[in-house]
């Protein structure tokens, strides 16, 4: 039976016309995998749902039911419940509706990690805290001067970004009976 509570974060899915995930059909391939009571949240690619499923195992054979399924070879960034709860609570910025989470595949290297704090990305901000990045973006997404593939570049790891506002839904889902 499964007992943990896991947040599943797909990179790079229904971007316009490609990398096509339907949230329906996700529900079902995760179930096939033995997750129990599978949800998702809007179409980007975000899953809540309990597995006992070790972090690795799991990951690695959700991404391969996926590539399988859909045609799409997307990397499966995990977090339990209690690291979601945590991301939250760590928010360092005092204006969360301008704020989107890097979800990290692994811990970057400390050297990148400071090569990316002197990058002038100004009014930008971004903090690397463990597993995430919490990128500040008073300009909005489009007037960035840093994206997603490009923090993935200076991070040398994989990442998946998230708004605010689905981060705390998809903690709240999480922590839900």
């Amino acid at each position: 039976m499964a007992t943990g509570a896991w947040v599943a974060l797909l990179r790079a899915v229904n971007l316009g016309a490609r990398n096509k995930v339907s949230m329906a059909r996700l529900r079902e391939v995760l179930a096939a995998e033995g997750c129990e009571r599978v949800r998702t949240y809007i179409a980007s690619g975000n899953a809540v749902f309990r597995s006992d499923a070790a972090r690795d195992e799991l990951a690695r054979r959700l991404e391969r039911a996926i590539e399988q399924e859909f045609g799409v070879a997307t990397p499966v960034i995990l977090r339990t419940a209690e690291e979601l709860a945590s991301v939250v609570e760590r928010h360092p910025y005092d204006d969360a509706s301008r704020t989107h989470v890097a979800f990290l595949a692994a811990k970057p290297a400390a050297v990148r990690v400071r090569a990316l704090a002197e990058l002038d990305v100004a009014p930008d901000r971004i903090v690397v805290d463990g597993l995430e990045a919490y990128w500040h973006l008073p300009g909005g997404v489009q007037g960035s001067r840093l994206s997603g593939a490009r923090l993935e570049k200076e991070l040398g790891v994989a990442a998946t970004v998230r708004n605010w506002r689905t981060v705390t839904r998809l903690a709240e889902m999480a922590s839900e009976p």
